[in-house]
């Protein structure tokens, strides 16, 4: 069902990829995400890439993607409510919401002037590897960019977490999710961060609840390599220190992740697999989710990461951008070594 201010939202800027607002029936959600530049994301399966001549594939999945739209699909997935807030253009933007509808997602479109863009996956049968191709994506003007920290905060109002995950597309400033977390600050909500580069500085700037940061993002933040526990409590700390978030967690591959508070750090030892890994492309999104599902249901931090370790690990089985099965998560759980 649609309301009156998501109609505007859906009729302003270009009609052709604006979309609609689907709600679910029952309580407000406990989670809102943004996801700036989202993606409709295709799949193919191919035996061999070969050199020259053709290689013969067949589409294995269509999914919505970006960011935060990933996050809130997970979310779901592990039994808790979320709604996405996103851009949509053109006849991509059209088909990202028609698929998010079909997938039962509650999302909230801004209609931009630009084409949403799409990524190609290719899936190598034969040598069990993923090859993402992601574009760059539409350029937003400024009041592109407007209405959609307008939708943001109408829609953050019912919300105890915000996620703002993913890229920034061109045409924004480096201070967009920094303008977005003080947004969402005034509504009494939780800011999660999830981004890279210059926006990921200006937003910490401005101070968040929760940063999940990577190794490389980590080391672009202090300067200093990330390579175990003991880099990332350094990293951690500094983070900490200078007020840029109340909680960090830094993630560290196959090692695990760091949780770290005012009281202290857990480390997460990653599990060991119970398969090979196929795609890491969906395993902090995944660590994300779990993360901000948790803690909605009013979960420790460190008890959720410990999740989010857990559904990471789960994410690099599953090839492609398909999600995690939560079944696989939740046996992998157990095997999550936690040191406080």
């Amino acid at each position: 069902m649609s309301t009156a201010g998501d109609r505007d939202d859906a009729a302003a800027g270009s009609a052709a990829g604006a979309g609609g607002t689907r709600y679910a029936a029952g309580p407000p959600p406990a989670v809102l995400t943004l996801t700036m530049n989202p993606a409709v994301d295709l799949c193919w399966e191919v035996g061999h890439l070969s050199d020259v001549g053709k290689s013969r594939a067949r589409v294995r999945s269509v999914t919505a993607g970006g960011g935060g739209i990933n996050v809130a699909r997970g979310v779901a997935r592990l039994g808790g409510r979320a709604t996405a807030v996103h851009t949509a253009g053109g006849e991509v933007g059209r088909r990202l919401n028609r698929l998010l509808d079909h997938e039962g997602i509650d999302h909230v479109a801004v209609g931009i002037g630009g084409e949403t863009r799409e990524a190609l996956v290719v899936f190598e049968t034969g040598a069990r590897r993923s090859h993402h191709l992601v574009p760059p994506g539409p350029r937003l003007d400024g009041a592109e960019g407007r209405r959609c920290l307008e939708a943001l905060e109408r829609a953050a109002g019912d919300c105890r977490y915000v996620v703002l995950s993913g890229s920034l597309p061109g045409g924004l400033p480096a201070g967009f999710y920094a303008s977005a977390a003080r947004r969402v600050k005034a509504t009494g909500a939780r800011v999660l961060l999830d981004t890279s580069g210059p926006a990921l500085c200006e937003a910490l700037a401005e101070g968040v609840f929760l940063l999940r940061c990577n190794r490389s993002e980590a080391a672009e933040l202090t300067g200093r390599t990330v390579r175990g526990f003991d880099d990332a409590r350094a990293v951690n700390n500094h983070l900490l220190a200078r007020g840029a978030a109340e909680i960090v967690v830094t993630t560290l591959g196959g090692r695990g992740a760091l949780c770290t508070t005012g009281r202290g750090h857990t480390e997460l030892h990653a599990p060991p697999l119970p398969g090979e890994p196929l795609s890491d492309a969906g395993a902090g999104d995944g660590m994300v989710a779990a993360l901000t599902a948790r803690l909605a249901a009013g979960e420790d931090p460190a008890d959720a990461c410990a999740l989010g370790v857990a559904v990471a690990a789960a994410s690099v089985l599953t090839p492609c951008a398909e999600p995690f099965d939560r079944r696989v998560a939740e046996s992998l759980r157990p095997a999550v070594e936690v040191k406080r």
